[in-house]
């Protein structure tokens, strides 16, 4: 289980490639390089796209290379509108000051529209709208059996996410806060948490992988909130073209291949 959890940690930061002056932006590999013109000689539009990597199946590594259906989503969605996409790795709670700062265009990272992020970016149409949120524990834990279990108990949850806000209502729990997904495993592992709070589709990936091993799914999932991309406040036009592409992108087909390669068969 160890080597499992510690390979999904690894970065590939030493080698990320310099496609703009400056800037530490890794071009997907299915893009092709830097190129910064058009057949018409015009430069390309770029769309910057920022996200976490540590969350399959939605983005997450696999050698040295970022993959995932959010990242096979915004590249796809890049093209629909004309843009090459330049896609960067943060941690989860950098990723709306990289967009405030303009250091990024939009956030592909899996997240919720909530009130609070509301008050500093903006966000599209819910472009995933599966999954919910669900407890995580061990096997060997009988006492934890859904979300009315945690009361009083040991709740590992990643920084800056909804499971952090959701643990830290439930009355006497100790919630502590990590940077990755993996290192939530880790913890549950270890035995140092009793559980964590995770997105469905997120701990379904997980298990499947081989945490089945030693941890299970505890109750149902929460109704799904749906998944939205984030832009700054003034991109409305940005965002207006998104929300226009998605569409697109669901008439062709492009969609639906792109969820049945991370989900399998796109319920009816």
């Amino acid at each position: 289980m160890s080597s499992f959890f510690s390979s999904l940690t690894k970065k590939s930061a030493t080698k990320k490639l310099l496609c703009l002056a400056g800037a530490a932006m890794i071009t997907v590999g299915l893009l092709g390089g830097c190129g910064s013109g058009t057949s018409s000689g015009e430069p390309q539009k770029v769309l910057r796209v920022g996200s976490e990597t540590t969350f399959p199946p939605f983005e997450f590594t696999e050698g040295d290379t970022y993959v995932g259906f959010d990242i096979d989503l915004a590249d796809a969605l890049a093209k629909k509108m004309g843009y090459k996409m330049e896609f960067k790795s943060m941690g989860f709670d950098a990723l709306i000051p990289a967009l405030q700062s303009n250091d990024i265009d939009m956030i592909a990272a899996g997240i919720n529209a909530t009130p609070e992020r509301a008050k500093a970016v903006i966000f599209s149409e819910p472009y995933f709208k599966e999954g919910g949120f669900i407890v995580v524990t061990r096997k060997d834990n009988t006492t934890i059996n859904g979300m009315k279990d945690l009361e009083g108990k040991r709740i590992v949850t990643q920084i800056g996410t909804i499971p952090t806000d959701m643990a830290k209502k439930i009355p006497n729990t100790t919630v502590k806060e990590v940077d990755s997904n993996s290192q939530i495993f880790n913890e549950l592992n270890a035995g140092t948490a009793d559980a964590t709070i995770l997105d469905n589709a997120v701990a379904m990936y997980y298990l499947k992988q081989g945490a089945d091993k030693e941890l299970r799914l505890a109750g149902t999932p929460t109704d799904p909130e749906g998944t939205v991309w984030a832009f700054r406040k003034s991109d409305t036009e940005l965002r207006d073209k998104a929300n226009k592409a998605l569409e697109e992108l669901k008439k062709d087909g492009t969609y639906q291949k792109i969820y049945e390669k991370w989900f399998g068969v796109q319920k009816k």
